[in-house]
């Protein structure tokens, strides 16, 4: 496994994290972990050299940490740098923030957490729990060793990001990057930003929620004019780990297989270290697919439940494949199964809290129009 740097203590984390949004389930329910695979998942994963795992408080409904609190026992614990997330949407005043602390700490049977983010920051939810005294939180939850380092994931734009980045003796950030992503939100220049003042960077959505693993035969076609042969999920992590600004990758793993794959291809990737001709073939791909899709979303589901129940990421998983993959006839057939189960878009009766908390910005009730008049053909 490959090392890189962490903080200003120089801490020694794994390229790869076990991102613990994407366990195995069961039923086709999130909420539902299959918990003897994922902590087998995690356990071979720290095994065999990765050391940073990250979960938070609405992972898998609820429950991720409640698994990976389990995955981390009989010395698993002792290995590992263990991350989660304060859900700050939730919280309305400063004793919420450690009634929250004090009931992860309970869910993943720790004593203490070594990096705990402040989740998902966009600029309403900063400017709110900036208000509410988070910063003397984080300076008395170090004090009192409930956590060891502090620090944000980020979803907005970026003069938003350096704003956070400036507030704050933080030890690091979290934000989304893939060869998709370059200028969205944060991209390529908050990671440059964050890395310039200190901030070890972690990164998120690398394959954008396992979209760049399943490409058209247009883009494989392209992938197939280098003389080393990758896999695209390959192509994507390299990008990422091509930055030295980049200290953790995060992959939300759901097989043993992708675990097997990433720490092979994660151990073998350096900075620096993609040629000028893969650079440019990267670039080349990165043009296709932006040409195709139709709606930037990441399944990290935050727009769950639905009050109406519309399962809003598997519908857009659907109308993006229509475009993106070519399999326009797959794609009605599942959309089909959603209509008969009542989760399609018709149900959306527009009341907008999925847009109030979706992390990309999404103007999901107007996409959710189109893509039920797409698949319902």
């Amino acid at each position: 496994m490959q090392y890189r740097n962490f903080t200003k203590d120089n801490l020694k984390v794994s390229a790869l994290g076990f991102g613990c949004m994407r366990f195995p389930i069961l039923d086709n329910d999130s909420s539902k972990i299959n918990k003897e695979k994922a902590i087998e998942m995690v356990r071979y994963a720290i095994d065999n050299g990765v050391n940073y795992v990250d979960t938070a408080y609405p992972y898998h409904q609820g429950n991720s940490e409640y698994v990976v609190g389990k995955a981390l026992k009989d010395g698993y614990r002792e290995k590992t740098y263990l991350a989660t997330k304060l859900p700050v949407w939730l919280t309305n005043s400063y004793e919420d923030f450690n009634k929250y602390l004090d009931e992860q700490l309970c869910k993943l049977d720790t004593d203490y957490i070594d990096f705990y983010l402040l989740h998902s920051l966009d600029k309403r939810s900063w400017d709110k729990i900036k208000s509410l005294d988070v910063l003397k939180f984080l300076d008395e939850a170090k004090k009192s060793r409930k956590i060891k380092y502090a620090g944000f994931s980020f979803h907005d734009e970026l003069d938003v990001f350096k704003e956070i980045v400036d507030s704050y003796d933080w030890d690091f950030c979290q934000i989304q990057l893939n060869y998709l992503d370059r200028d969205y939100q944060a991209g390529e220049e908050g990671l440059r930003y964050a890395h310039e003042k200190g901030l070890s960077v972690v990164i998120m959505e690398p394959v954008k929620g396992g979209k760049l693993s399943k490409p058209s035969d247009e883009i494989k076609a392209i992938w197939d004019l280098n003389d080393i042969k990758r896999t695209p999920s390959e192509w994507a992590i390299r990008w990422v780990l091509n930055h030295d600004e980049v200290s953790v990758m995060l992959s939300g793993m759901s097989i043993m297989n992708q675990v097997k794959e990433n720490i092979q291809t994660v151990s073998s990737t350096l900075p620096n270290s993609l040629k000028e001709t893969e650079l440019k073939l990267i670039d080349k791909v990165t043009s296709v697919y932006k040409k195709k899709i139709k709606v930037g979303c990441t399944g990290c589901e935050y727009c769950l439940p639905c009050p109406q129940n519309v399962n809003i990421p598997d519908i857009f998983d659907i109308y993006n494949s229509v475009y993106v993959f070519g399999v326009e006839e797959n794609s009605k057939k599942i959309y089909k199964s959603y209509i008969e189960k009542e989760m399609d878009a018709s149900r959306c009766v527009e009341c907008g809290k999925c847009e109030a908390i979706c992390p990309q910005n999404i103007e999901i009730r107007k996409h959710l129009k189109v893509a039920h008049n797409i698949l319902s053909e």
